[in-house]
Parts: C-alpha cells; sequence; structure tokens
C-alpha cells in the first residue's frame, strides 16, 4: 500500500496521537475503557509516546501534575468517560493550582448513542468546566488531529489568575474511529507578554524610597533565573524573598538562591510579614488564609503594608525581575544561596522531628522531594543547606497528591531520586501509585508518616476551641483502627519495603534506598 493510502486510511485517533507526538507530548499515562479502545490501538502504533498505565485516574492526573512540574511539558492522561475523569478530579484541581501543563482525553459515546441515556452516559463538559482552561467536545473524525494540537497550544499558554494550563479533549467514539486525513502540523508556540517599563519604573521608586520591602514570589517567579535576579535585588535593597506556603516546584539546596517560604497558618503568616511597608507580587496573588478563622483576617497583609504589583501570573517574570535588577543597579551582585551544612544524624526515638532530621542528613544531590503531609512539608527549610534538590508541594491542598506526583517526577527524570513524604491518610487516597512504580521500575522512595489519624484535623480541631474531644468526633479523626500496613500494603502492588524501627534505623533505610533502583517503601511512626 502506497503511503497516500495509508494516510487515507489512517483513524482519527491515530491522526490525534501522530499529532500529539508531532507537537512534542512523549508520554500518555493511561486508565482506559471501551470507549478510548482506538486510542489505546493508536498509541500502539505510535510507540514515540511513551504509555504508562495506573489502576486510578487520580494518579494518572497526579503523575501527569508531576511530569509537567519537572519538564514544563504536557504529558497526556486518558480517561474513560465522566466517572473515570471524577476519579481524577482532585489531582487536576492540584494540577491547576500548580499551572501545570496537562492534556486529557476523555472518552465519551458516539454523538448518536448519547441521547440513549446508557449507564456511563454524564455531562463531561460540566466536570471538566472546573479545572480546564480549554475544553473541545465535538471533534469529529476530520477534526480530532487539529483539536489535538490546538489542546497541546493552550497547555503552554499562560492564563490569568488561577485558571491554569489544563486542557481536556472530549472525544467521541466516532471521532475515534473515524476516517481522517491524518495528523495536522503543530501550531506556533505562544509567549509570555513582557510587563510594560512604567510597571517596572514604579517599583523601583517605591523600593528606593525606603521602608522594609519584601517579595513574594510564585510560579514563574521561582524559575531558577527569576530567583537569581530577585537575590540580587535582595542583596542590592535589603529586601526579603519568599515563595507562598505551597509552590509548585522550587529548586533549592546549596548552591541555589536563598528564599523563605511563608509558614501555614495566618497567623503565623501576619507574624512573618509583621512591620512591613511594602510587599510586591511576583506572578501570585495576595497571601490568603487557608481556611476561615473567625476573628481573623482572610487576606494577610500586616497593616499599613502598601502591595504592589510586578507581574501578573501569565507575565514573563524573568525578563521583569532581570531589568528591575538593572534598573535598581543590582544586576552585577552576587547572589545569596542557600550554604552546605553538615546535619547531625539523629539517635533514638522516632517522631516527626527526628524523621525530618534524617531526611535532612541522608539526602543525596539532586533529590526530588514530593511532600502530602504536615511533616513534610515542614522538612522543607531544615533540608536547604543539605544537598540541591527540587520540592514539589501541595498546591490546591486536596490530599492523595504526594505518591502520583513523585511517579510522575520519576517518570520525567530516571536519573534522579524521589523522595514522597506522605501522611497516611492522604497516601491511602492514592496507594495505587506503589503499582505502577513498580511495574516501571521507578526510583521512589516513599516515607510515610504513620500517626494513624488525620493529625491536621486534631489540630484545627484544638484552634476552634474544643478541648474535650467527643468520641464521635474522635473516631472521625482516627485510622489506626484497623491500623495501616503500609510495609505489606507496598508488599502487595510489587513495592519491597521496611518498618524503621527508630531514627538510626531510618537513616540507614533512607541511604538504601537511595542507592538500590526501584521503588521502597518506609513506614515510620511519627
Amino acid at each position: 500500500m502506497s503511503q497516500e493510502n495509508e494516510t487515507a486510511a489512517m483513524n482519527g485517533a491515530t491522526a490525534l496521537i501522530e499529532t500529539l507526538a508531532d507537537c512534542g507530548v512523549e508520554l500518555c499515562i493511561a486508565n482506559p475503557g471501551t470507549s478510548e479502545m482506538h486510542l489505546v490501538q493508536a498509541l500502539d502504533r505510535v510507540p514515540k509516546m511513551r504509555s504508562v498505565l495506573a489502576l486510578f485516574e487520580g494518579v494518572c492526573t497526579g503523575a501527569a501534575d508531576g511530569y509537567a512540574r519537572m519538564t514544563g511539558k504536557p504529558a497526556a492522561t486518558l480517561l474513560h468517560l465522566g466517572p473515570g475523569l471524577a476519579n481524577g478530579i482532585a489531582n487536576l484541581h492540584n494540577a491547576r493550582r500548580a499551572n501545570s501543563p496537562m492534556i486529557n482525553i476523555v472518552g465519551n459515546h458516539p454523538n448518536y448513542h448519547v441521547g440513549y441515556d446508557a449507564p456511563l452516559t454524564s455531562n463531561i463538559d460540566t466536570l471538566a468546566r472546573n479545572y480546564s482552561s480549554w475544553i473541545k467536545s465535538e471533534s469529529t473524525e476530520t477534526s480530532l488531529a487539529q483539536d489535538g494540537a490546538d489542546a497541546y497550544t493552550a497547555t503552554l499558554r499562560q492564563t490569568p489568575g488561577s485558571q491554569g494550563q489544563i486542557a481536556t479533549l472530549i472525544m467521541g467514539a466516532d471521532a475515534a474511529w473515524g476516517d481522517s486525513k491524518g495528523p495536522v502540523t503543530p501550531n506556533a508556540l505562544p509567549q509570555r507578554s513582557k510587563v510594560d517599563a512604567s510597571v517596572i519604573d514604579d517599583i523601583a521608586a517605591k523600593i528606593k524610597a525606603g521602608g522594609k520591602v519584601a517579595f513574594l514570589l510564585e510560579h514563574h517567579g521561582v524559575d531558577p533565573a527569576a530567583l537569581a535576579s530577585a537575590s540580587k535585588i535582595s542583596v542590592k535593597t535589603g529586601s526579603r524573598l519568599f515563595t507562598g506556603t505551597f509552590p509548585a516546584r522550587v529548586d533549592g539546596g546549596p548552591g541555589n538562591p536563598e528564599v523563605e517560604r511563608l509558614p501555614y497558618f495566618p497567623e503565623q503568616i501576619l507574624q512573618t510579614l509583621h512591620g512591613l511597608d511594602h510587599l510586591v507580587l511576583v506572578g501570585g496573588q495576595i497571601p490568603a488564609s487557608f481556611f476561615a478563622y473567625r476573628g481573623i483576617p482572610g487576606q494577610l497583609i500586616p497593616e499599613g503594608c502598601q502591595v504592589s504589583r510586578l507581574t501578573q501570573v501569565e507575565d514573563d517574570a524573568i525578563d521583569a525581575l532581570a531589568r528591575l535588577a538593572e534598573r535598581l543597579g543590582a544586576q552585577d551582585e552576587t547572589i545569596k544561596t542557600f550554604e552546605r551544612r553538615e546535619t547531625p544524624r539523629p539517635s533514638g526515638k522516632l517522631e516527626t522531628k527526628t524523621i525530618i532530621q534524617a531526611v535532612a542528613a541522608t539526602m543525596p544531590e539532586g533529590l526530588i522531594v514530593a511532600t502530602d503531609s504536615g511533616g513534610g512539608n515542614a522538612a522543607h527549610a531544615f533540608c536547604q543547606n543539605s544537598a540541591a534538590n527540587s520540592w514539589l508541594a501541595l498546591t490546591g491542598g486536596a490530599i492523595g497528591q504526594g505518591g502520583p506526583v513523585a511517579t510522575g517526577a520519576a517518570l520525567a527524570c530516571p536519573d534522579r531520586p524521589v523522595l514522597a513524604m506522605l501522611g497516611d491518610g492522604g497516601a491511602a487516597y492514592t496507594n495505587q501509585s506503589f503499582w505502577t512504580q513498580a511495574r516501571e521500575n521507578l526510583n521512589v522512595t516513599t516515607l510515610i508518616f504513620a500517626n494513624s489519624s488525620y493529625n491536621i484535623l486534631n489540630v484545627e480541631y484544638a484552634r476552634l476551641g474544643v478541648k474535650d474531644v467527643g468520641e464521635i468526633a474522635a473516631s472521625l479523626f482516627d485510622i489506626g483502627n484497623p491500623e495501616l500496613d503500609w510495609v505489606a500494603m507496598a508488599k502487595g502492588f510489587g513495592v519491597p519495603g521496611a518498618h524503621a524501627k527508630d531514627a538510626e534505623d531510618l537513616c540507614r533505610l533512607l541511604e538504601e534506598s537511595y542507592k538500590t533502583p526501584g521503588p521502597f517503601v518506609i513506614q515510620a511512626r511519627a
């Protein structure tokens, strides 16, 4: 058969996958069903796009998020109709807040079948609208390839506010099996906008006017090049540098620009920013309390503090900070970086403090850390003098992120060790991650802070002034009856593991896991 006839015989699904591969999509994380069988066949025909199976859609979407944070490129997910998409939405929420590029391909019934109200029929558009910056649901076999190219472009187009960079292509089965004209040429890539010179001049003048100044850096503002310019400004002017509490990714450790992280509770943020005269926003929003508390303001700006904006989330923060550094005469300043200091190896019983100390004392160079726990988030500051690292935080607050994000990070960076620091409550949401880690032999060490409770809820309950916790309330925070055995659970998914007996044992297990290829699980009673 001639090449012309082969192209003419190509169906919409294969044209879509060929187009996405030509655009640069290298990975599809899938949990397919009957409606997506032609996509599965297409993935078989286009081996240059790697296909990875996950047992749960929340692992698909969370892994695509982790992959995007480490590469800056979208992976595709393949999800089965509305229920499959619904299973992935919690981690799509986190990915939206992280501004992670992602393409969701969601199968659907053919148009003529939707009206029969078959059991899996649902309003997929309504589900997708909650987190998608781009949606297409009326593709045909002749438009599907171009729709794929447009979806890819949409994931790289920075959108205002917290709309995110997720594209959702809802594909009817008839569009997949119908005859296509073949793949299409990728679109031109979108570019970030540059801020006007007047914005640079205005903020420079306010900084020169004096007072205590801080920069709040988010999204593009924590790119290493952006942090380098911000550090020069800090050295020149004495201003402080902060990221938000849960940045999508920050590269830290010795040799990287020193930057502080805002704490979690609102009164802690207000105390941290107390006395500030001027806060400059770079890519983010005014700090807001994670939850509302009676008598505490929702926006966390000290009284009398002026707020200015250097860049919106969709602007080029690298360019803006470089121009501001030049305007302030700071372009030749030395960058202030984290210094290397040895962390003593802990000894004795396991508790949150000694677990964090063990992590800091044993960190290998280039470690990628994904956190989904209070202890994991608290570990960040204690690890920045140990080894160079990339830290991936719980951006949207929907627990069950850490294991999937670690999985995606390991798929993106197979030459780097990955550590997932998870609470036992959040880890139970997406423990199916272990199976994909075993199947793909990913270098992921999972450290479980096992306190047998939703501990943050105990803390929040106390913050409400409740001193005597009733039996019913206590039972709703307790996950120790029955107690979860994470080592046995991981073994059932094909991942080896061990219970850490004490702090010395935890250090040994961490070091062995980093040296040994493949996944490993460590349960540490916090």
